[in-house]
């Protein structure tokens, strides 16, 4: 099949990351000692390849950036100093703008300005709808406790969560068809039985909570930024759930009980979002391994964002629970102001999008390779029956 060339791919994939593959001379170090490379998904060489020759169409069809978890063994062992492991990095940012159809993703990663923009933009919003259409302010408490629900109505948030979660799954469910109508080849992806996808569903699943590949990343070292990494992801998906399906348990007047497991689950979700956000933006700072030495403004405002939107959760109940009516709104605005344009713009359009396609492109993997099995094992059959 004849490839066609884009000679200023290189040059568009370094607007997303640092590095300097041009200085690479296929050596092959960096795949022979990358724990997660195999025969049928070598990497990064076989990227770079891709990006020195300009194959725009093998590398955007590719999930081989996907399954590569930056451990940092091939830029450490790199003759040459090209950084493949940020490479690596970069050609998942780009993967995830060229997924997007609606542009949003390329520009918040080529350009820090427009990201902050759609981050304030949003936040104006939604502090806007809440300046022309909240609830009553009562700035005493009312039978001993903080009428939030008189400010915020409980129905009206939890129909806004709603929506919003359709929105982020729209687009998310959308771009990943993207990646695997480019993976499986297009129309092909139709010819795959559906019981082969439904039963790789429990790779995705598996892969999307645990990260088991990361895991396995090699030696005990590799093995603290994936917990902390299950930590934080454990406290988003507690957030997640409590604020879009069970809301009408989680924001509630009555004060609870410490031990109750309404106040628990809130307490460990805010816990876990603020100590992995902490430990990674600590790690970045210090530049203290080879995956957290070039971070882009991408990275830090992610971290930032999640961080801020727990923090400001915390405020919210230590407000509420010293009998602050008045402090609570203000600071309840501010929360959603926070946390709705983090989840907007950062699930679907950034860094956050990792959640999604690193779990998805195992699954994909799985399918393929069940498919392949499944019509081998047919030709088989056909070959012994004539």
């Amino acid at each position: 099949m004849a490839i066609t060339v884009n000679p200023d791919l290189l040059k568009e994939v370094k607007e997303y990351g640092a590095f300097d593959i041009s200085a690479c001379f296929n050596c092959g170090n960096c795949t022979a000692v990358c724990p997660l490379s195999s025969e049928n998904n070598s990497f990064p060489r076989k990227l770079i390849r891709m990006g020195q020759i300009g194959n725009e169409d093998g590398i955007n069809s590719s999930i081989d950036p996907w399954l590569c978890y930056y451990c940092g063994e091939c830029s450490d062992t790199c003759p040459r100093q090209a950084e493949p492991g940020e490479y690596m990095m970069s050609l998942r940012r780009y993967l995830i703008a060229s997924y997007d159809w609606t542009g949003l993703a390329k520009r918040f990663y080529k350009s820090t300005l427009a990201e902050i923009t759609g981050l304030v933009v949003t936040g104006l919003f939604v502090t806007l709808l809440f300046v022309f259409f909240h609830g009553e302010m009562i700035p005493h408490l009312v039978n001993g406790k903080v009428p939030l629900n008189t400010f915020a109505p409980e129905p009206i948030i939890d129909l806004g969560d709603r929506i919003m979660a359709g929105l982020l799954t729209f687009f998310l469910l959308s771009n990943a068809f993207r990646m695997a109508w480019r993976y499986l080849g297009g129309m092909d992806m139709f010819k795959i039985s559906p019981v082969i996808y439904i039963k790789q569903i429990s790779t995705f699943i598996i892969n999307f909570f645990t990260q088991p590949r990361w895991r396995s990343c090699n030696e005990e070292t590799k093995k603290s930024p994936w917990l902390t990494h299950l930590i934080l992801i454990s406290g988003y998906l507690s957030m997640m759930v409590l604020i879009i399906i069970m809301l009408k348990w989680f924001q509630t007047d009555n004060v609870y009980p410490f031990y109750n497991p309404q106040r628990l689950w809130g307490y460990y979700a805010a816990a876990a979002l603020i100590y992995g956000t902490t430990v990674f933006m600590i790690a970045r700072w210090k530049k203290s391994d080879t995956m957290h030495k070039k971070s882009e403004p991408s990275d830090w405002i992610f971290l930032i964002m999640l961080f801020l939107t727990a923090f400001t959760g915390i405020l919210v109940n230590i407000f509420r629970l010293s009998g602050l009516p008045m402090a609570t709104y203000i600071i309840y605005v501010i929360h959603l102001s926070i946390a709705v344009p983090m989840l907007i713009v950062e699930v679907p359009f950034g860094k956050w999008a990792h959640l999604m396609y690193r779990p998805f492109a195992v699954y994909l993997m799985s399918v393929k390779e069940a498919a392949e099995v499944s019509r081998a094992s047919q030709s088989m059959e056909t070959k012994v029956a004539a």
